[in-house]
């Protein structure tokens, strides 16, 4: 996306917003908060090394050269990000977080932010919680998820308990592919870098703030056709996958239905919201009436997969079928004191909240899920 943004938008403005689902019951402490402030102003210290885009250039042929360049001098930005401890009870109360500054800059943000708080709060804040057995774990869902035939990917980087925790659960996936090599399959993980360690192909598909961002520039009529359009042409030779939900999966399908070489083109689409059970029957009916094979397309279901949703909707949809698998896998813990009891993942987001000073908005097809 931000090769996309550097190609197609490269003078926007736009702001990032922090935003914590469970504000009433889920607190930070001002020690969690200066932590991050502190990890934060090391940002500036990463870059791409001559090996890693070499990896690059080789693995993922779609990014040209120019973006590569870009890559390449590209550096963390840390006074673009603005970080607030709120009090609200003694030495605990609300993390308030923005990124501000140009769009194909700030793009980056999101996920090590989000990565970053949550190994923060899970070590400062709330540690009733251990490693003892974690990647055995990590080992038998892939396990199960193989053997049930599965095509999956891990997707598990913004909201891990931590960069050890994500990095033992692809180790462990890719030890389950390796013992059952002729059952599902394990098609990479969202985090380059592991990707990058372990020889595993980086996946990932179009987000929200794709759609988001354009719709606040260009107008939300036809902002599904546009991002689209914007997007195939910018990536004529890699597979694409469309994100339904960002204003509705009606609305989408809506559009999508009206142009059918654009669904003939596209090889599938992304399920993020809403109830997955009724996804694939209503992808199927839009296809046919287009006179397109659903069978010859694929559906990614990516909203908060578990085993059991992921071998449910496996056995509906079948042939078709593939996941992106985040927290389930990086970030799933009993309490120590009571191991019957989850020990649960920080339920938070960063979303494009403004681009060229315009609100961005995402309807979803879960009104929780909603952000503006």
């Amino acid at each position: 996306m931000q090769n996309a943004v550097l190609e197609n938008f490269p003078d926007v403005q736009a702001i990032y917003r922090f935003t914590n689902r469970n504000k009433d019951t889920t607190l930070f402490t001002r020690e969690c908060f200066e932590r991050l402030q502190t990890a934060v102003s090391h940002f500036d210290q990463v870059k791409l090394t001559p090996a890693e885009r070499v990896w690059l250039a080789k693995t993922c042929p779609y990014f040209p050269q120019q973006y590569l360049d870009y890559l390449e001098n590209y550096r963390f930005k840390p006074e673009q990000v603005h970080i607030e401890f709120v009090p609200v009870n003694g030495d605990k109360g609300h993390i308030e977080m923005t990124a501000e500054g140009p769009w194909v800059e700030t793009i980056l943000w999101e996920v090590p932010l989000m990565a970053c708080l949550s190994e923060t709060y899970f070590t400062t804040v709330d540690n009733d919680w251990s490693y003892d057995g974690q990647e055995d774990l990590a080992y038998q869902k892939g396990k199960a998820l193989l053997e049930a035939g599965c095509v999956f990917s891990e997707f598990g980087t913004r909201r891990r308990r931590s960069f050890h925790t994500q990095d033992f659960v692809v180790r462990a996936l890719i030890k389950a592919t390796q013992d059952l090599p002729n059952s599902g399959k394990l098609t990479g993980t969202s985090n380059v870098f592991l990707a990058h360690k372990y020889g595993i192909n980086p996946v990932g598909t179009v987000a929200h703030e794709w759609f988001m961002g354009i719709g606040a520039l260009k107008g939300y009529e036809s902002v599904n056709d546009l991002a689209l359009e914007i997007w195939e042409t910018t990536y004529p030779n890699a597979i694409l996958l469309a994100l339904t939900d960002t204003f509705s999966t009606t609305a989408f399908f809506q559009s999508f239905s009206k142009n059918p070489a654009r669904a003939k083109k596209w090889h599938g689409l992304r399920q993020d919201s809403g109830d997955p059970l009724e996804f694939a029957p209503r992808a199927k009916e839009v296809y046919l009436k287009m006179g397109i094979d659903h069978r010859e397309k694929m559906i990614i279901y990516s909203d908060s997969l578990n085993l059991d949703k992921a071998l449910t909707l496996k056995k509906q949809a079948d042939e078709i079928a593939s996941f992106g698998i985040g927290t389930f896998l990086s970030n799933d813990f009993v309490k120590v004191s009571d191991p019957k009891s989850k020990s649960p993942a920080l339920n938070m987001v960063i979303k494009l909240a403004e681009v060229n000073s315009k609100s961005c908005v995402k309807i979803s097809d879960d009104l929780r899920k909603a952000s503006r």
